[in-house]
């Protein structure tokens, strides 16, 4: 665990100065041991905010140097796939949402694909019992990555500079490596014994004589290099049709795994119109499926736009125990969508305002829900047998966001999975490969280890893309972005984006201070209600239980990274900046504003 993020567990930020002491939303812990406020990072022609402080600074400077958001969006990507491969990535993929200077959002779905040699029972015995670590570790759990071909697509589209030079700063990171710091080295320190199983990754990540690498040495990365210098000059080619594509195949081979060829020559990204909805006069537009985080997120804004959140609190015990029964419908109805390519998802009835309007005169106000009683795509609450909900999906995502002086924004999430992915490299190419496969329904119908029922809708399927809770979103108002957000954190990445998006809005916070914001999390099941450290006061906490919830203490989770424009809390005139808000829960990232 990082520095910060073990500061977080006992700290608090600043508080808002308009809330009271009993429900401040910026608490942790005693006002003694609040850490030090930070303001938002400001800049007047741009932003850019990541978890990685260098992969930050590439950024600002493709925007310094004439690029623009998108421009900076893919040397960001590629930067954090040499300083943060733990998540950052070429071997994985992700989703995009993108504000072009017109105002037209559009989404990219960058996100992996199933090889063409998967099957719906590829994790399974002859007796049909379920192989959980095939899915996780090792070449059977590669999925066909994504992330250069969304990166090639949106250069090509929308960038203004050339590959070779957006690319140039994260070749000369990887070629000339670059000094670890603490919260590196912690990360690096995770999957220790991972980089000792795979050969490559021993050669990279570890000292010689098979120790971990500490803070203050220098890593260099020399085959990541060579693989992003042939990207940066014959583009997707190179890495789908060339010889990346060759060492990863023939490493794939070796290591038991079912890539082949026309798995990546027929990989495609997509262009999706994004999940749009409404709130409080914003206008939020967010991932659609294959992600079933923008449903559950713009359901949960719709439930919630018919309560005063503003009069009511966002962490007094009426202002929780709204949000609790939002997400806990909006959870519900998430459990059956999946890749639209494969399945009819009701996004339209889900995301409906009257919809929210019969949910809300279902909503008890003294008294918790059975989330047994509930029926996807109902209002009412009605009891029912059994219930299917998606895999569970790991936490160890990343999320860049991007705004330049002419109103261009990109919120990018992408993701190897787990950390370091399936835990392999591609050979001598330096890439680490995702274990994404983890993410559909290994056996739809039955319990995994943690009781959640895989659902049909996200069983798996030659070239089908799994379900994803991936939420990018950006928020407008009057035709012109306003906020940039977003988060890792697994099937929590809904909620935190809603944490932020709350606190701005309903609460004036400012951007730094609503990714601070300590967080709450409700997911139809398990029942409880997880809070952070100082999330809920003592006396809120009391109150919720004797109406019958659960509480679940838990650690901090996810890193939001987040643009707001005009004015930091945007609740005062606007002044025409950008400010940056970088989530201190991890160590070592930065908003960086030019």
């Amino acid at each position: 665990m990082s520095t910060v993020c073990s500061l977080l567990l006992a700290q608090a930020a600043q508080a808002a100065p308009s809330l009271s002491n009993d429900h401040d939303p910026l608490a942790y812990g005693t006002v003694s041991e609040k850490i030090r406020p930070v303001a938002p990072a400001v800049g007047t022609h741009g932003m850019v905010v990541s978890v990685q402080h260098l992969a930050s600074e590439v950024g600002a400077k493709i925007l310094a140097s004439g690029g623009n958001a998108v421009d900076a969006a893919a040397g960001v990507a590629y930067a954090l796939a040499v300083v943060y491969p733990a998540a950052g990535n070429i071997g994985g993929g992700g989703f995009m949402t993108l504000r072009l200077p017109t105002g037209r959002m559009t989404f990219l779905d960058f996100r992996e694909h199933a090889p063409l040699a998967a099957t719906s029972t590829m994790y399974q015995d002859a007796q049909g019992n379920v192989d959980s670590k095939a899915s996780i570790s090792g070449w059977r759990a590669v999925a066909v990555p994504g992330t250069v071909a969304g990166m090639d697509e949106i250069l090509k589209r929308w960038g203004r500079l050339p590959r070779q030079q957006v690319m140039a700063p994260a070749i000369a990171l990887a070629r000339n490596g670059f000094v670890l710091s603490q919260a590196d080295a912690d990360l690096l320190h995770t999957s220790t014994d991972v980089f000792r199983q795979d050969p490559y990754a021993r050669k990279i990540f570890l000292h010689p004589d098979g120790t971990p690498l500490q803070a203050g040495d220098r890593l260099v990365q020399k085959d990541l290099a060579r693989s992003l210098s042939l990207i940066a000059a014959k583009g997707a080619d190179a890495f789908y049709k060339g010889p990346i594509a060759k060492q990863i195949l023939a490493a794939s081979k070796a290591g038991g795994g079912i890539l082949q060829p026309a798995d990546f020559t027929s990989y495609k990204t997509r262009e999706l119109t994004p999940i749009r909805c409404q709130y409080r006069g914003y206008v939020v537009d967010t991932a659609p499926p294959p992600s079933g985080g923008g449903v559950a997120l713009c359901e949960i804004l719709n439930i919630l736009s018919g309560y005063d959140l503003q009069k009511l609190g966002l962490r007094t015990t009426a202002g929780v125990q709204r949000q609790v029964e939002a997400m806990r419908h909006a959870y519900s109805d998430r459990r059956d969508l999946g890749d639209p390519a494969f399945v009819q998802n009701p996004i339209a009835h889900l995301i409906d305002p009257q919809y929210a309007a019969q949910i809300r005169a279902g909503i008890p106000r003294d008294h918790a829900l059975n989330s047994d009683s509930l029926v996807a795509g109902v209002p009412l609450p009605q009891k029912i047998s059994a219930s299917q909900e998606e895999q569970r999906e790991k936490h160890e995502t990343t999320q860049f966001s991007v705004m330049d002086n002419t109103g261009m924004a990109v919120s990018t999430t992408y993701t190897l999975n787990g950390w370091f992915g399936a835990g392999v490299i591609g050979g001598r190419s330096g890439i680490f490969l995702n274990d994404e496969m983890d993410d559909f329904s290994a056996k739809p119908g039955a319990s995994n280890m943690f009781g959640i029922v895989g659902s049909a809708a996200n069983a798996i399927a030659p070239g089908k893309t799994p379900l994803s809770s991936m939420s990018p979103t950006i928020v407008s108002r009057d035709g012109q972005a306003v906020m940039v957000i977003g988060s890792p954190g697994g099937s929590r990445i809904p909620t935190i984006t809603l944490a932020a998006i709350l606190g701005v809005i309903d609460s004036g916070l400012d951007i730094q201070q609503a990714v601070d914001l300590p967080r709450i999390h409700e997911q139809w099941k398990p029942e409880s209600i997880e809070a952070e450290p100082g999330a809920l006061g003592e006396q809120v906490i009391s109150e919720l239980t004797q109406e019958g919830y659960k509480i679940s203490p838990h650690r901090p989770w996810g890193m939001a990274e987040g643009i707001l424009v005009g004015h930091p809390s945007l609740k005062a005139p606007v002044t025409g900046a950008l400010y940056g808000g970088w989530d201190r829960r991890h160590d070592g990232g930065a908003a960086d504003g030019l």
